[in-house]
């Protein structure tokens, strides 16, 4: 299998030449006699999350409730030719973070910077819950008690440090 190099000017322009083509306009509706199709999973592309300890503002305010979208292809490629992660590859989670977190209590601008001054706890919570949320789709784990053998569900995403 040949290799081959591709040299662009800067990220817009390679995803811009790789982007897929547009997708086909949707079926038309079906007939007034045809029974109508429903959906019984929509996809979940958001979750909500709490922070261990929670990121601390410039003004003194704590923040500990936030929410993560599923990431795209985009947002995992991007990182790699972001020269604070060609200098530093232990940076990549840093920059994964601040594009796939959505919300950070009353922060909705979250960037690189406010990851950075996250608390170690909290970024190696959100790197476990990235992991969890987009290689296994959901935050519930089926688990079985060990004293009666019932079985029930958890959600791992919510709750303080130790519940999950």
């Amino acid at each position: 299998m040949r290799r081959r190099t591709v040299t662009a000017g800067s990220l817009e322009e390679i995803l811009q030449a790789t982007a897929p083509a547009p997708a086909p306009a949707p079926p038309a509706a079906p007939s007034a006699g045809a029974p109508a199709r429903r959906e019984e999973h929509a996809l979940r592309t958001e979750f909500e999350f709490e922070l261990p300890r929670g990121y601390v503002d410039e003004a003194g305010t704590l923040h500990r409730h936030g929410s993560m979208r599923l990431a795209t292809a985009r947002d995992e490629l991007r990182p790699q030719i972001d020269l604070r992660v060609k200098e530093n590859p232990a940076y990549l989670s840093v920059v994964l973070l601040s594009q796939v977190i959505t919300r950070l209590g009353t922060v909705t601008d979250v960037h690189a910077g406010v990851v950075e001054r996250m608390y170690a706890t909290d970024v190696a919570f959100l790197q476990d819950f990235y992991r969890r949320v987009n290689s296994e789709g959901h935050t519930r784990a089926a688990v079985t008690c060990p004293h009666c053998d019932g079985g029930f569900e958890v959600d791992l995403s919510g709750g303080r440090l130790g519940e999950s």
